[in-house]
């Protein structure tokens, strides 16, 4: 299993406040954007060279303000590994409606990880 890629995302209750934020105070630029039934709930922003992620959530408690996203090479193996290394599963792995194979998983410390590949 590699790790290709890695990305925060930030959780949030109001997205579009959020993403007017980074885009006045850091000329953040949309990457990427997701609806479901109707309603954007994912933005992906360019901020200089990096990528970050920010994503609607109804309810969000302190621990789960952040999340990381690590794009490895096979969602399944990776998954494994990471319970073999102590993670807890939230999400076994699965197929996703914009063509991703996603987990979740929390570290030891309890920070959610999101594990994908592209499909």
């Amino acid at each position: 299993m590699t790790v290709t890629t890695l990305f925060p995302i930030l959780r949030t209750t109001d997205l579009p406040r959020l993403v007017d934020f980074y885009r006045r105070a850091f000329s953040a630029s949309v990457h990427y954007r997701f609806e479901h039934d109707g309603r954007e709930v994912y933005v992906a922003l360019t901020v200089g060279g990096g990528v970050l992620g920010i994503g609607f959530e109804p309810e969000v408690t302190s621990g789960d303000a952040v999340a990381v996203w690590l794009y490895v090479d096979e969602v399944d193996s990776a998954h494994s590994a990471a319970l073999a290394a102590g993670a807890t599963s939230v999400v076994a792995p699965e197929d996703m409606p914009w063509g991703e194979r996603v987990a979740q998983v929390r570290d030891p410390d309890g920070t959610l990880l999101y594990l994908g590949v592209r499909n």
